[in-house]
């Protein structure tokens, strides 16, 4: 089985979207060709991935159903969502909704030996972090500061879970990779 990975970018204080739930910040950034070729490169290792509603509404109204099959193929993807949303033609969606780790085991099961991506938002990611079910943080970090947004990651998750594995410079952005520990088993107090 691969991998489940968080590949995101990020302004420098902490934010996948602004207050907008708008990504156009990041698109304005110079060199941002090679955050694409990143991604390219990323993608070519992916059998499944799944995001959250508001991801999908900014991805669908600001990108073409053909930019999606161009980009992402056939490749499977799981959008969560709790309302109804129109459907990108020639896309492989699923839309699901509820506890994370039987979509999870679906997904794996599509992916085979190749890794899943959660694209985002933070708080669907955190779900999967809390059941022990993301192995990786890929985070390109933008020159740019949002002030407010959504944020990276709205859990709290020490050093004890997260060991930098790789730092690497792609024009400018600061391309980080965590590896991400199994959170520790909740213990009950004595009674």
């Amino acid at each position: 089985m691969g991998k489940t990975q968080y590949l995101t970018a990020a302004s420098v204080d902490g934010f996948i979207a602004d207050p907008d739930n708008s990504l156009e910040w990041l698109f304005q950034v110079p060199e941002n060709d090679t955050v694409g070729n990143v991604v390219a490169e990323f993608f070519s290792q992916v059998g499944a991935f799944a995001m959250g509603a508001t991801t999908y509404e900014w991805m669908s109204a600001h990108e073409p159903a053909e930019r999606w099959r161009e980009w992402y193929g056939d490749t499977p993807c799981w959008v969560f969502t709790h309302r109804e949303l129109t459907p990108l033609p020639g896309a492989n969606l699923r839309f699901v909704q509820g506890d994370v780790a039987p979509v999870h085991q679906a997904m794996a099961e599509v992916a085979g030996d190749r890794n899943i991506w959660l694209v985002g938002g933070g708080e669907l990611v955190g779900e999967f972090a809390d059941h022990g079910l993301l192995d990786e943080i890929i985070l390109s970090v933008a020159p740019v500061t949002l002030g407010g947004g959504a944020p990276l990651l709205p859990r709290r998750m020490l050093s004890s879970r997260l060991r930098l594995m790789k730092v690497e410079q792609a024009g400018q952005f600061a391309n980080l990779t965590y590896e991400v520990a199994r959170p520790e088993p909740l213990v009950e107090p004595a009674a």
